[in-house]
């Protein structure tokens, strides 16, 4: 029972880190590397809550949140995603097993074409000049929130 409890704790701060991290990325389009650090040093507190075996159980989370970051920073050195998104989607990778994390970043993509459309029409209504800063970070968190809510607090699920 206090397992349990434990979980549902670390899901609750991590649901609290990522909605931080949306609100601070709308505001400023800046994910502080403290939040990504948060929710990266969560991930083995969770792994352990859930029983996770050393071998190959967490080298593999490892792996995942390694082969994320790296695909990810390759995207940030082209220009195509912020710093903080791409530490933010590593550090969630380790949270989850890795077929899970190909259905974050299929809702990532979803969500974020419908996040950059609203920030584009936004930004010409207002008429700002130079391109927009598109704040994926609101994507990011919104998939995980939704992965969180359908793998661990969906009873039915």
């Amino acid at each position: 029972m206090l397992g349990e409890y434990f979980r549902l704790a670390l899901i609750a701060a991590l649901g609290i880190l990522l909605i931080a991290a949306a609100i601070t990325d709308l505001r400023a389009r800046i994910i502080s590397n403290r939040l990504n650090l948060g929710v990266a040093a969560l991930a083995p507190l969770w792994w352990i809550a859930c029983g996770l075996p050393l071998w190959p159980g967490m080298a593999v989370q490892l792996l995942v949140g390694l082969l994320v970051f790296v695909l990810f920073a390759a995207l940030f050195a082209f220009g195509m995603m912020g710093g903080g998104d791409v530490k933010l989607l590593g550090a969630l990778a380790l949270w989850f097993p890795w077929q899970a994390v190909l259905t974050l970043l299929t809702l990532m993509a979803i969500l974020g074409g419908a996040v950059t459309i609203v920030t584009v029409i936004h930004h010409r209504l207002r008429r700002k000049q130079g391109p927009p800063e598109i704040p994926y970070g609101v994507a990011i968190s919104i998939a995980a929130l939704w992965l969180l809510g359908e793998r661990y607090l969906n009873q039915f699920a």
